[in-house]
């Protein structure tokens, strides 16, 4: 989690930005995260910031901005490859998004989990469990995969909050993804 809170606090340089990917099945959103992690017997670590997420024919894109909306980081995915190019040029390299973001960060986040979630799409494996359902019988709540997932806020494209958690032995981790757009 150190990681994160140096990848967070580095450079406030901004990268150019990438033209959105432009298709029919293109999906974005724009938001603020929080991720929080609490340790027995040391100080919670705690990062926040902003988000574009950008994800048609297979690639996602996702930049991770600072408080000022400063571009930190770029994570590029393909079937191939996750790449993460950081402000001052550095880059890490993986096979899938999950093992990138431990490098990186120190920690497992499951960034292709949040792909279908952001959707309102559910995935049989794993298998969700503890499902709960609004009145229009969307997905508010569940667990898959260790993460206990809370949607909610939804508009025509997904959810516009979502909070995720993990008990990890007696470390708990808690992502708070905020959407103001698309």
């Amino acid at each position: 989690m150190c990681g994160l809170v140096l990848l967070a606090l580095a450079g406030c340089t901004t990268q150019q930005s990438v033209s959105p990917l432009q298709t029919p099945e293109a999906f974005g959103r724009v938001g603020r995260f929080a991720v929080r992690v609490e340790e027995p017997l040391a100080p919670a670590q705690a990062v926040q910031g902003g988000f574009t997420w950008r994800d048609a024919q297979g690639r996602l894109e996702l930049d991770l901005t600072n408080p000022f909306g400063n571009i930190l980081a770029r994570i590029e995915v393909t079937g191939k490859s996750a790449i993460l190019t950081q402000s001052n040029g550095g880059k890490l390299e993986a096979a899938t998004p999950e093992e990138l973001v431990k490098i990186a960060v120190g920690e497992a986040i499951p960034v292709q989990g949040l792909r279908t979630w952001l959707r309102s799409q559910t995935v049989a494996e794993p298998a969700m469990v503890r499902v709960s359902r609004d009145d229009q019988r969307r997905v508010t709540g569940f667990e898959q995969a260790g993460w206990r997932v809370e949607l909610s806020r939804f508009d025509g494209m997904g959810p516009r909050l979502l909070i995720l958690s993990r008990q990890d032995g007696s470390k708990k981790i808690v992502i708070r993804l905020v959407i103001d757009g698309t």
